[in-house]
Protein backbone atom coordinates (compact mmCIF):
# COMPACT_ATOMS: atom_id res chain seq x y z
CA UNK A 1 0.00 0.00 0.00
CA UNK A 2 1.19 3.49 -0.83
CA UNK A 3 0.24 6.56 1.14
CA UNK A 4 0.88 10.09 -0.04
CA UNK A 5 0.95 12.88 2.51
CA UNK A 6 2.23 16.38 3.05
CA UNK A 7 -0.19 18.40 1.00
CA UNK A 8 -1.70 21.61 2.21
CA UNK A 9 -2.29 25.26 1.55
CA UNK A 10 0.65 27.49 0.69
CA UNK A 11 1.15 30.93 -0.76
CA UNK A 12 2.88 31.41 -4.10
CA UNK A 13 6.61 31.09 -3.68
CA UNK A 14 6.24 28.77 -0.74
CA UNK A 15 7.38 25.19 -0.29
CA UNK A 16 5.92 21.84 0.63
CA UNK A 17 7.38 18.39 0.94
CA UNK A 18 5.23 15.47 -0.08
CA UNK A 19 5.96 11.97 1.16
CA UNK A 20 5.07 8.65 -0.43
CA UNK A 21 5.34 5.90 2.15
CA UNK A 22 5.00 2.22 1.38
CA UNK A 23 3.68 -0.40 3.73
CA UNK A 24 3.59 -4.13 3.19
CA UNK A 25 6.35 -4.16 0.61
CA UNK A 26 9.80 -2.72 0.10
CA UNK A 27 10.34 0.12 -2.34
CA UNK A 28 13.91 -1.01 -2.99
CA UNK A 29 13.04 -2.52 -6.36
CA UNK A 30 10.33 -0.11 -7.37
CA UNK A 31 10.54 3.08 -9.32
CA UNK A 32 8.31 5.80 -7.96
CA UNK A 33 6.43 8.41 -9.91
CA UNK A 34 4.53 11.47 -8.85
CA UNK A 35 1.53 12.56 -10.86
CA UNK A 36 -0.98 15.33 -10.40
CA UNK A 37 -4.44 16.21 -11.52
CA UNK A 38 -5.52 19.82 -11.43
CA UNK A 39 -9.20 20.75 -11.35
CA UNK A 40 -10.71 20.31 -14.78
CA UNK A 41 -7.50 19.01 -16.30
CA UNK A 42 -6.01 15.72 -17.31
CA UNK A 43 -3.62 13.89 -15.05
CA UNK A 44 -0.01 14.76 -15.79
CA UNK A 45 3.34 13.43 -14.78
CA UNK A 46 5.49 15.43 -12.42
CA UNK A 47 8.58 13.45 -11.58
CA UNK A 48 9.89 9.95 -11.17
CA UNK A 49 12.92 8.26 -9.67
CA UNK A 50 14.69 5.03 -10.41
CA UNK A 51 15.44 2.25 -7.97
CA UNK A 52 19.08 1.84 -7.16
CA UNK A 53 21.01 4.84 -8.41
CA UNK A 54 18.28 7.39 -7.77
CA UNK A 55 18.25 8.77 -11.29
CA UNK A 56 15.48 11.33 -11.38
CA UNK A 57 13.30 12.83 -14.08
CA UNK A 58 11.14 15.92 -14.16
CA UNK A 59 8.56 17.33 -16.47
CA UNK A 60 9.29 20.80 -17.77
CA UNK A 61 6.77 22.75 -15.64
CA UNK A 62 8.53 21.68 -12.43
CA UNK A 63 12.16 21.48 -13.47
CA UNK A 64 14.40 23.47 -11.20
CA UNK A 65 11.69 23.79 -8.56
CA UNK A 66 10.88 20.23 -7.52
CA UNK A 67 13.25 17.56 -6.27
CA UNK A 68 12.46 13.89 -5.84
CA UNK A 69 14.46 11.90 -3.33
CA UNK A 70 14.15 8.35 -2.06
CA UNK A 71 15.00 7.13 1.42
CA UNK A 72 14.98 3.36 1.21
CA UNK A 73 15.71 3.03 4.91
CA UNK A 74 12.39 4.73 5.60
CA UNK A 75 10.68 3.06 2.65
CA UNK A 76 9.62 6.52 1.54
CA UNK A 77 10.03 8.79 -1.45
CA UNK A 78 9.80 12.54 -1.05
CA UNK A 79 8.89 15.30 -3.44
CA UNK A 80 10.31 18.62 -2.32
CA UNK A 81 8.38 21.40 -3.98
CA UNK A 82 9.83 24.90 -3.91
CA UNK A 83 8.80 28.17 -5.52
CA UNK A 84 5.27 26.93 -5.78
CA UNK A 85 2.92 28.57 -8.25
CA UNK A 86 -0.87 28.68 -8.40
CA UNK A 87 -0.71 26.37 -11.41
CA UNK A 88 0.83 23.70 -9.17
CA UNK A 89 -2.52 23.40 -7.41
CA UNK A 90 -3.64 19.80 -7.83
CA UNK A 91 -4.17 16.48 -6.16
CA UNK A 92 -0.81 14.73 -6.14
CA UNK A 93 -0.55 10.95 -6.32
CA UNK A 94 2.44 8.70 -6.01
CA UNK A 95 2.71 5.40 -7.81
CA UNK A 96 5.10 2.47 -7.95
CA UNK A 97 6.24 0.18 -10.73
CA UNK A 98 8.80 -2.52 -10.79
CA UNK A 99 12.32 -1.44 -11.60
CA UNK A 100 12.28 1.00 -14.53
CA UNK A 101 10.99 4.54 -13.99
CA UNK A 102 8.48 6.03 -16.37
CA UNK A 103 6.55 9.24 -16.81
CA UNK A 104 3.65 7.30 -18.29
CA UNK A 105 1.00 6.77 -15.63
CA UNK A 106 -0.30 3.68 -17.42
CA UNK A 107 2.98 1.89 -16.66
CA UNK A 108 2.43 2.01 -12.92
CA UNK A 109 0.96 -0.85 -10.95
CA UNK A 110 0.38 0.56 -7.49
CA UNK A 111 -1.19 3.87 -6.59
CA UNK A 112 -1.65 5.72 -3.36
CA UNK A 113 -4.43 8.03 -2.38
CA UNK A 114 -3.76 11.60 -3.36
CA UNK A 115 -2.83 14.57 -1.29
CA UNK A 116 -4.17 18.00 -2.14
CA UNK A 117 -1.81 20.91 -2.75
CA UNK A 118 -3.35 24.35 -2.97
CA UNK A 119 -1.22 27.34 -3.94
CA UNK A 120 -3.02 30.62 -3.57
CA UNK A 121 -2.60 34.10 -2.20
Amino acid sequence: QLQASGGGFVQPGGSLRLACAASGFSLDYYAIGWFRRAPGKEREGVSCISTSDGTDYYEDPVKGRFTIVRDNAKNTVYLQMNSLKPEDTAVYHCAAKYYRPSMNADDYDYWGQGTLVTVSS
